[in-house]
């Protein structure tokens, strides 16, 4: 069963999903986890490692099998990584367990901010180089048009870019406690009634 607080923050990379989890889990009193890292705890090596040596396939493969172990939890924010959603086993997991969040950031906000980046894999050229501004806006506007139908899936979405943070964690606070109580209610309409044998 789909539990509404189980919720996944989506997003590209450098749209504030690690930064924001953390805060967004203690405001709703929730636990938070970043997927990367349990990813890299449960692979005992990086997430650089993993695509230099194995390949992306392999690291959607090993995300899938991460995201497995935490579906059955309640009230967790759980910080996606920015193409979870591409991989359909992933997208399908994350869809019947539990409330997606877009945190959606411009393009050109996202390139500023993953200039200055050597951490992430996807920003990097073919041969591991680091990659222009240019050069990563013109990747991050690519990557953006393959991706930008399933983060619009989320059943809320949130915008980044001129927002404080603070402001971001009380507004998707406010969201997802209306969103969690609703869905809750409903559960709990439509959960099937006991028959019991009239005396």
């Amino acid at each position: 069963m789909k539990q509404p607080s189980l919720i996944f923050l989506t997003g590209f990379s450098g749209s504030g999903k690690s930064t924001i989890g953390p805060l967004l889990a203690n405001s709703l009193g929730y636990d938070f986890l970043d997927l990367d890292k349990e990813i890299e705890l449960f692979a005992a090596k990086s997430i650089n490692r993993i695509f230099a040596e194995e390949g992306e396939a392999h690291f959607r493969d090993l995300e899938h099998t991460v995201l497995e172990k935490l579906v059955g939890r309640t009230e967790l924010v759980v910080s996606l990584g920015g193409g979870a959603l591409q991989h359909n086993p992933c997208f399908s997991l994350i869809i019947a367990s539990g409330t997606l969040v877009y945190l959606h950031s411009s393009p050109e906000i996202l390139a500023k901010r993953l200039s200055h980046k050597t951490d992430r894999p996807l920003m990097k050229g073919d041969n591991g180089e680091r990659l222009s501004k240019e050069q990563i806006e013109k990747k991050i506007f690519a990557l953006l048009e393959q991706r930008e139908p399933r983060y619009k899936t989320a059943q809320i979405i949130i915008e980044t870019d001129t927002k404080r943070i603070g402001s971001t964690v009380e507004e998707l606070t406010r969201k997802i406690e209306r969103y969690v109580r609703r869905a809750e209610k409903r559960q709990f309409v439509n959960k099937p009634k006991k028959h019991t044998k009239s005396e």
